[in-house]
């Protein structure tokens, strides 16, 4: 088949998709794939905006290392040929092309510095298919998805971090499908090991101090070796056993404990699925006066096999949501206690903590939901209280808080009356509502940044109450996860899980397949470990002292003007202890 026979199939074939058939032979499996996830993307093929965001912090060491390459490359580009720098989102770095008419070509379809050219924006292109391709990539004329680049052939290549292979961005050779040459490939993958090369030379001392001390250690060891910063990880086989990829938070939250200590521990470490290991961490080198990272060596048990901690079983769908810090930890104690006193319940927090789920803990199986926030349009609501609380069981008034005003004096009078329902209630932690004031027993569940450690735990379990097998989180996204505010808590996660679950199209989710709002949070906002305990430890204090600053501190044994620089520190919300 020759060039322009095989380019009328393709557009025989790119027609044919879009009017709702099925890819066929006539394309290369990697552009049906990517035509398939443009069309799942809801990418319009006659659509020709492109979403900008400005160039506020690209990363410096691909920058530094390319530069020099794209500027070799612009002296060498002849017949209308541009190169493209893009980082790891498919955003525009930098750009090169001879000729101004190749030049305004580009700048007509939006290819500029600033531009996200990302598979589930523009559909498949020399840039964002490559994120989703193992190795280089190239999209001729008709194979484009959108109108507007049909003219263009691109060959693009991923460019990896030369130490742990992370993906850092995408170099692209493009041109005028009229002037598609051969020697595009080889002189873009030649370029690409010049840039991954000099990214070596340019790596930051941290990261080649972790790796000299790695091959050290791993050489005179059987054991299971790490050494790891919160930016990337190195292990052993031994240690690859034994972790799984979201792992690799998890260990850095534990090891990074000897960061403070300046010096050597050991101690338990509680991974992924409740697996315990025996670990000794010790700091890495020092750079600019603080370590470079730090190297841990794992051990089995004496057993021989990584042992489990007694759990709750994984809870079913709509169960209480496990979790591993203190503050979880005095929410679930507080619920058995509660369960056992056999009183009427409330369960506050804010919007979307779980509070619903909660619930579940408190009075068996025999309950039943009944809404208030639905009485304001259900005039049959009230009856429906009434012949409830004449049940035996639990039953749970979910957004008690939300009960309109006419009802408030009814709904009370029903809950002070004879009955047989035990009353589980759920209200907004911070709502002023007369009918709260009936429950002798109160549970507060912490909000979810305050407890970021447990999202290793929660993250799992929500990708498991979705259809089919439940995809694996990949350790950049769980540590940009646990860098976020979360003030739509547990709801907004599982919205955020179930688009990347999407976006995965069934594999592991990565830092790729979170929202860019999201992503940019893995620059590290997470609190240490050491301040993550203080934080506990003076949410502790103000919720025993009832929000009495003075108290508090006293507890604490610090002044009260310590306690606000502190709470301002640790981003404690004043306002919530007025």
């Amino acid at each position: 088949m020759t060039v322009d026979e095989r380019e009328r199939a393709v557009r025989v074939a790119r027609e044919d998709f879009l009017s709702g058939e099925r890819p066929d032979g006539r394309l290369r499996p990697e552009i049906a794939s990517s035509w398939r996830r443009s069309r799942f993307s809801g990418v319009a093929a006659d659509a020709d905006s492109v979403p900008y965001e400005p160039l506020l912090g690209p990363n410096r060491l691909l920058t530094a290392a390319a530069t020099p390459v794209l500027d070799w490359l612009a002296d060498q580009l002849t017949g209308g040929t541009a190169v493209i720098l893009a980082d790891a989102d498919a955003r525009i770095l930098d750009r090169r092309a001879e000729g101004q008419t190749l030049s305004r070509h580009l700048d007509r379809v939006l290819c500029a510095p600033g531009f996200n050219f990302g598979e589930e924006h523009i559909g498949t292109n020399g840039i964002g298919s490559v994120l989703e391709s193992p190795g280089p990539v190239m999209i001729a004329g008709a194979e484009h998805y959108r109108d507007n680049l049909q003219g263009f052939t691109c060959v693009g290549t991923p460019l990896r971090h030369p130490v742990h292979r992370r993906l850092v961005g995408v170099l692209d050779v493009c041109c005028r499908y009229d002037d598609t040459n051969g020697l595009m490939t080889p002189l873009l993958l030649s370029a690409s090991r010049e840039i991954e090369s000099r990214m070596y030379a340019e790596s930051s001392l941290r990261e080649r101090m972790l790796l000299e001390e790695f091959l050290k250690v791993s050489r005179r060891t059987s054991a299971a070796v790490v050494t790891l910063n919160q930016d990337f990880i190195i292990t052993n086989t031994a240690a690859a056993s034994l972790l799984d990829p979201a792992d690799h938070a998890l260990l850095w939250d534990w090891a990074s404990g000897s960061i403070t200590r300046r010096g050597e521990f050991a101690g338990e470490v509680r991974l992924s699925r409740d697996v315990v290991l025996h670990g000794r961490a010790r700091t890495v080198g020092e750079v600019r006066g603080g370590p470079a990272g730090v190297l841990v060596e794992l051990r089995r048990p004496a057993n021989g096999s990584p042992h489990r901690r007694p759990a709750e079983p994984r809870p079913r769908e709509g169960g209480l949501l496990p979790g591993r810090s203190a503050a979880w930890g005095r929410a679930l104690a507080e619920l058995a206690a509660a369960d056992r006193s056999g009183l009427d319940v409330l369960v506050t927090g804010e919007a979307g903590v779980g509070k619903l789920r909660a619930t579940e803990r408190i009075g068996g199986p025999d309950r039943t939901v009944l809404d208030a926030a639905l009485a304001i349009v259900d005039p049959g609501w009230p009856d429906q209280l009434r012949r409830r609380l004449g049940l035996p069981g639990t039953l749970v008034l979910r957004h008690l808080d939300r009960t309109p005003e006419p009802l408030a004096a009814t709904v009370a009078a029903l809950l002070d009356g004879p009955r047989a329902a035990r009353v589980v209630a759920t209200a907004d932690g911070s709502a002023d509502c007369r009918l709260l004031d009936h429950f002798p027993a109160r549970v507060e569940l912490p909000p979810l940044r305050h407890r970021p450690e447990d999202i290793a735990d929660v993250a799992p379990v929500l990708l498991a109450e979705g259809d089919g097998p439940a995809p694996r989180l990949q350790a950049q996204a769980l540590q940009a996860l646990m860098a976020l505010e979360w003030r739509g808590n547990v709801r907004e996660l599982a919205a955020i899980l179930g688009a990347a679950r999407l976006r995965a199209m069934g594999g592991d989710i990565t830092l790729a397949h979170l929202p860019a709002e999201h992503r940019r949070a893995v620059t590290g906002r997470s609190l240490p470990t050491l301040k993550r305990t203080e934080r506990e430890a003076i949410l502790e204090a103000l919720t025993d002292a009832h929000g009495n600053k003075l108290a508090a501190a006293e507890r604490l044994g610090i002044a009260r003007s310590t306690l606000y620089r502190k709470m301002r520190a640790l981003g404690i919300d004043d306002k919530r202890w007025a």
